[in-house]
């Protein structure tokens, strides 16, 4: 028989170095779940990255939890492809960088499973839209 699922949470922590403080504390604490158990299975199944990672997690009423790890957002690739820091406060009058479109396919290729998208051309699309609201101008 399937356990009866409680809640469903999303998270986004730094990969491998999730701390039981919070975000964390305060998200899982009031659920039961073993806070200490989440952050070593977490760490442990991301180490080695530096990226952030969206955690989409299952807590069932025994107070066990599953958890699925998503790929980075997209604006975070796009800012690690070009080496930005951060996007632009005003995106239409500040543009903070370039990118091309292959890196732009690489993006969408790396996303493709977690965007709403049939076609890598669609994938594509919404990264371009990304990229535009972040002030990043695309380059062919």
């Amino acid at each position: 028989m399937a356990k009866k699922i409680k809640t469903m949470l999303k998270l986004q922590l730094p990969a491998g170095k999730a701390t039981p403080a919070p975000p964390v504390g305060t998200a899982l604490g009031p659920h039961g779940v073993n806070i200490a158990q989440f952050v070593k299975e977490f760490n442990d199944r991301t180490a080695g990255g530096d990226m952030i990672i969206p955690v989409e997690m299952t807590i069932f009423e025994d107070r066990s939890f599953s958890f699925i790890l998503k790929t980075p957002p997209a604006s975070n690739l796009i800012m690690k492809a070009i080496g930005l820091q951060k996007g632009s406060s005003n995106p239409l009058l500040n543009k903070v960088g370039k990118i091309t479109s292959k890196q732009i396919k690489e993006i969408a290729e790396k996303k493709m499973q977690d965007l709403n998208a049939n076609t890598l051309e669609a994938a594509e699309k919404i990264i371009r839209g990304t990229c535009r609201s972040m002030g990043v101008e695309v380059v062919d």
